[in-house]
C-alpha cells in the first residue's frame, strides 16, 4: 500500500482520539478499580456503569478543554485539532457537552450516595475547563476531580471509607504535583521545583495506612512507583532542562501505580492495574498525553 502523503488530512478517529487524550483513559479506568476496591466492590455490572459514566466525563471534559483552549493553542501548539482545521470547535463543543450530560446522568443514576458526587465532579470539570489558564489555583479542581472519582467509585461500590478517603486526598497530592508541572509544558518558563513533593505522598500514606504483608505489599509497589517517576524527574530537572510534557506523559502513567499503591493490600488486583499500566504506555505512543 502507497504511504499517504505527510500533508494528508489526519483520520476522524485520530482527530477525536486527540481531542479526548485517550491515551489517559487507562488512569480514569485504574482510578475507578481502586476507588471500588477500597469501597468493598459490589456487582460487576454497577462497576461497568461506574467506568462508562467516568470515561464518558472524561472526555467530554478533554474535548471542552480544547474548545477553552483554542485561542491559547492557535498561538502555542498550531497542531491541535481546532487550530490545525481538523474539525470545528462548535463542533467539538457539542460533543464535549453531549458526553458530559451522558457521563454525568450514567454516574448519577448509580444511586443517592453517589448522585451528588456526580454532580460536584462535573461541575469540576467544568470549573478546571474555564479557569485553568487564568489561574495556577484552577488545578485544585482537576486534582478534586480524580479525588471526587475515587470517592464516587468507593460510594457506588459499598460506602466511603476512611481509608479511601486518604487514598483520595493522597491521589489528589500527586495529580496537583503533575498539573502544575504541567502548567509550564510549553516551555515558556521553567516549572517550580516545590510541586515535586506532592509526588511523595502516596508512599507516604502507605507506609503509614498498612500493616503486615500488606505494608510489604505497599513498599513493594511504592518502590516500584518511585523507580518509575524518578527518571521523569532527573529529566525535567536536569541542565539543559528537559522537556515538562515529557515529564507530564510519564508521571500520567504513573498514576496507575498509585492506585495500585492504594489497594496494595489486594495483591489480586494487580494484574488489572498492570493492564492498565501497560495500555497507557501503549497509547502515549500513538496519542499525546497532555
Amino acid at each position: 500500500m502507497p504511504a499517504l502523503p505527510a500533508d494528508s488530512p489526519p483520520s476522524r478517529w485520530r482527530v477525536f482520539a486527540t481531542l479526548g487524550r485517550v491515551s489517559n483513559l487507562p488512569t480514569v479506568w485504574s482510578n475507578c478499580l481502586a476507588g471500588w476496591l477500597l469501597g468493598g466492590g459490589g456487582p460487576v455490572e454497577r462497576f461497568l456503569a461506574l467506568t462508562l459514566g467516568a470515561t464518558a466525563v472524561y472526555l467530554g471534559g478533554m474535548f471542552l478543554n480544547d474548545v477553552f483552549d483554542a485561542e491559547f493553542d492557535r498561538q502555542h501548539r498550531p497542531t491541535r485539532p481546532i487550530p490545525s482545521g481538523a474539525i470545528a470547535a462548535g463542533r467539538v463543543r457539542q460533543w464535549g457537552l453531549g458526553l458530559l450530560a451522558f457521563g454525568g446522568t450514567t454516574l448519577v443514576l448509580l444511586g443517592r450516595g453517589s448522585a451528588l458526587l456526580s454532580l460536584l465532579l462535573v461541575g469540576f470539570v467544568l470549573a478546571y475547563n474555564a479557569l485553568h489558564k487564568r489561574t495556577a489555583l484552577a488545578v485544585g479542581f482537576i486534582a478534586g476531580c480524580r479525588l471526587l472519582l475515587y470517592l464516587l467509585a468507593a460510594a457506588a461500590a459499598g460506602g466511603i471509607t476512611g481509608l479511601s478517603l486518604w487514598s483520595a486526598l493522597a491521589l489528589a497530592g500527586y495529580v496537583t504535583g503533575l498539573s502544575l508541572i504541567a502548567r509550564h509544558e510549553t516551555g515558556d518558563t521553567p516549572p517550580p521545583r516545590w510541586p515535586l513533593s506532592l509526588l511523595a505522598l502516596p508512599p507516604a500514606l502507605a507506609w503509614f495506612a498498612n500493616e503486615g504483608r500488606a505494608w510489604e505489599h505497599a513498599m513493594a509497589v511504592a518502590l516500584l512507583l518511585i523507580l518509575w517517576t524518578l527518571p521523569f524527574l532527573h529529566h525535567l530537572l536536569r541542565r539543559p532542562a528537559g522537556n515538562p510534557a515529557f515529564t507530564v506523559s510519564g508521571l500520567l502513567a504513573g498514576m496507575v501505580i498509585v492506585d495500585l499503591l492504594a489497594v496494595a493490600g489486594n495483591p489480586s488486583a494487580a494484574p488489572a492495574f498492570l493492564a492498565c499500566f501497560l495500555l497507557a504506555l501503549l497509547a502515549q505512543r500513538s496519542i499525546p498525553a497532555t
